[in-house]
């Protein structure tokens, strides 16, 4: 799309769009094109994506603008000098800056797990870059209240706007959802508990492995790359507690796979100890599941009053809170089921994307 005179210009650093197997990735690439159907806020504005992926080009079309990204303009004598109305820099951890310090400059929180993560040189460098990020915003918006209280917690936030918006459930608008019922990996052959993540520390997955030397009758499946320590880890506790038959974990899944197990689950289950949102959450929502959560960070938030939460991760405490969770499900299915679908549909790409544009127009 040409800029005319009239159009203010908006530069979304987006360069993660590039990776569609990250949870940045995605959520650029939702945003993005969500943004792409604001037809009247586009008619008065120019949105320029960091981008050199054919693809996306090709799925947002040229309702957007797209600026071709270099990786070595993420040093500062190679920063982006092109001059646009505003910068929005879309996820807290980017190295790439606009070149001006003039330039309006909006900042989306997605979460700050690196004040608990890193340490030593990393942790320093990190708090300083957000630190610089906090400092020349003329706006926040974060991705949950949670998100928001912790960078209070922990940063100076100066004078500026402030926002709260949700990431949208990208499983919404998809009439696949209706229909789709293929697999690829994996039938499980008895009920099962399915969970869904980067396999990393923080996502507890091996205090469900611990619950299912507990319960009877119900197997797990859990997907995510299985490149990393932390399935290694997953990998030797199977094996240490005999659960071959029983857990199973799948490495990384197509989308329909990742429905197909959504559909096909006795329950959704999620322990996470760090989470500024927690997509795969309001996925589960979506076919009306039972939820068992971690009542740790967002989660609670995102989880609402029907989901289900283990306070502590005791193997035995757990799967009581599963097994009474799913007796009150069971008694309660109608309606627990309507209301988790309901709740899902209040976590909207499109709702997300009008806050953006109104947020953008307000600093412009």
């Amino acid at each position: 799309m040409r800029k005319s005179k009239a159009h203010k210009s908006i530069f979304l650093e987006t360069h993660n769009i590039n990776n569609l197997y990250s949870g940045f990735g995605q959520f650029n690439f939702n945003l993005a094109r969500a943004l792409s159907e604001e037809t009247e806020f586009l008619g008065e504005h120019q949105i320029v994506l960091n981008c050199n992926n054919v693809y996306i080009k090709k799925e947002l079309g040229n309702r957007l603008s797209y600026n071709r990204y270099w990786q070595i303009s993420r040093y500062p004598l190679f920063r982006i000098k092109k001059k646009y109305n505003l910068w929005h820099s879309v996820n807290q951890n980017t190295k790439i800056e606009p070149f001006s310090r003039e330039t309006p400059y909006l900042l989306t929180v997605h979460d700050i797990n690196f004040i608990e993560e890193d340490t030593g040189g990393r942790l320093n460098f990190r708090i300083n870059q957000f630190k610089d990020k906090i400092k020349r915003s003329n706006g926040v918006v974060y991705i949950s209240e949670f998100a928001k209280s912790m960078t209070h917690q922990h940063f100076n936030v100066p004078s500026v706007p402030e926002y709260v918006i949700y990431n949208g459930n990208t499983l919404n608008n998809k009439s696949m959802i209706l229909t789709e019922n293929s697999y690829t990996k994996f039938l499980p052959t008895r009920p099962f508990i399915f969970s869904i993540g980067q396999l990393v520390e923080k996502k507890n997955f091996h205090t469900l492995i611990e619950m299912l030397r507990i319960l009877s009758n119900v197997d797990l499946v859990i997907a995510g790359d299985l490149k990393t320590d932390y399935a290694e880890i997953l990998k030797q506790l199977i094996q240490k507690y005999r659960l071959q038959t029983k857990v199973f974990l799948l490495g990384s899944i197509t989308e329909s796979d990742k429905i197909f197990y959504y559909k096909n689950c006795l329950a959704f289950a999620f322990p996470s100890l760090r989470e500024g949102f927690g997509l795969p959450v309001i996925e589960a929502m979506t076919f009306g599941k039972p939820i068992f959560l971690s009542s740790r960070t967002s989660l609670p938030e995102i989880g609402g009053v029907d989901s289900f939460y283990w306070e502590n991760f005791e193997p035995q405490y757990m799967a009581k809170v599963f097994e009474e969770g799913m007796s009150k499900f069971e008694a309660n299915k109608d309606w627990l089921t309507s209301s988790y679908i309901n709740r899902s549909l209040q976590f909207s790409w499109s709702n997300a994307a009008k806050q953006y544009t109104e947020v953008y127009k307000s600093i412009l």
